[in-house]
């Protein structure tokens, strides 16, 4: 299978169609869950499929070390390529690794400013223009409208989508939409709300909220936690 064939195939198209043609250029999408249900997973994914359209994607792991995160890349791309029986795996792997820029923050070091310097410093001496962002391990329960608004501003500036991942328990308070905190107090400067949860052996993704549409609706798609990639159904 060739990489064009695999983006088209890929249980994203459904994801797409489920938010009424996907997240969207300056958008804000957020994948909630409990811990160690594969939210990185997902990200990673999602990413993978810009990343074999050529596009390049910035991910930015916070309190997560790079050479983790490049684990994680490189485990889901080769379960992703040998799944789907993709040729020439070393030079896909290779077009992969240059349009991918991996930044971690550690030690409470992340700031909506910092990474709005590093896009700038990637733009000016590494010719990268990010077309999509990844944000892992953003702190929620300390963000502000005001933090919502300058991230906004950044996925408008790269003129790319925005993918965020959130922390959730089991006793999280919840909105009448259903969306747990600590996203739903911010849920006005969110345009994608979903969320994933065990459901038998799959994870199973679950839309709480899609843009301005009144009623969300369902996701045929779920996370194999065995190969982490995502499928139909």
């Amino acid at each position: 299978m060739h990489r064009k064939e695999l983006n088209e195939r890929s249980p994203l198209r459904l994801l797409e169609e489920s938010i009424h043609g996907g997240l969207g250029r300056g958008n804000i999408g957020v994948i909630v869950a409990r811990h160690g249900v594969g939210k990185t997973a997902f990200l990673v994914g999602v990413a993978l499929d810009d990343l074999m359209r050529d596009r390049k994607v910035l991910h930015v792991a916070i309190d997560e070390p790079v050479s983790k995160v490049r684990d994680y890349y490189d485990e889901i791309f080769m379960d992703l390529a040998h799944a789907a029986g993709l040729e020439d795996i070393a030079s896909e792997r290779l077009a992969v690794e240059r349009n991918r820029n991996i930044h971690s923050y550690l030690g409470n070091t992340f700031s909506v400013s910092r990474l709005h310097e590093a896009i700038g410093f990637l733009r000016a001496h590494q010719d990268f223009e990010p077309a999509a962002l990844i944000v892992e391990g953003f702190p929620f329960e300390h963000a502000t409208a005001d933090d919502m608004a300058q991230l906004r501003s950044v996925a408008r500036e790269i003129d790319g989508e925005l993918w965020m991942s959130a922390v959730t328990h089991r006793e999280s308070p919840r909105n009448d939409r259903g969306v747990p905190e600590p996203v739903a107090r911010l849920e006005a400067h969110i345009d994608v709300i979903l969320q994933m949860q065990h459901e038998g052996k799959a994870v199973h993704l679950r839309l709480l909220k899609d843009h301005d549409n009144p009623n969300a609706s369902e996701v045929r798609v779920s996370l194999d936690p065995t190969t982490l990639l995502l499928t139909q159904g």
